[in-house]
């Protein structure tokens, strides 16, 4: 058979939940809004296929720049580039100060 390279190859342990957290996630990460200059935290939310980032991001911060539709358009620093991300609100959480 041949090895898939698809969107969650590589996530085994990654996008996995543990015992407790297992199921769907609550509304209310689904309607938390963000504003634009906004630092948020990329945690990706494995019951939530939609609108998530590449798994490589997870556990990244970055800022939010814009919105399309639901969804929340972002800036993460990657080494010495700027790269546009665009994920869903399940899958962002808000930098504490």
């Amino acid at each position: 058979m041949p090895t898939s390279h698809g969107e969650k190859c590589c996530t085994r342990y990654k996008l996995k939940k543990t015992v407790r957290e297992r199921g769907i996630s609550p509304v209310s990460k689904a309607i938390q809004e963000f504003e634009e200059g906004q630092m948020v935290h990329i945690d990706i939310d494995p019951s939530v296929q939609k609108g998530m980032p590449n798994p490589r991001f997870q556990g990244r911060t970055g800022k939010i720049v814009g919105q399309r539709g639901r969804a929340y358009l972002l800036h993460i620093r990657d080494g010495n580039a700027t790269k546009e991300l665009i994920s869903l609100p399940q899958h962002l959480k808000p930098q504490k100060y």
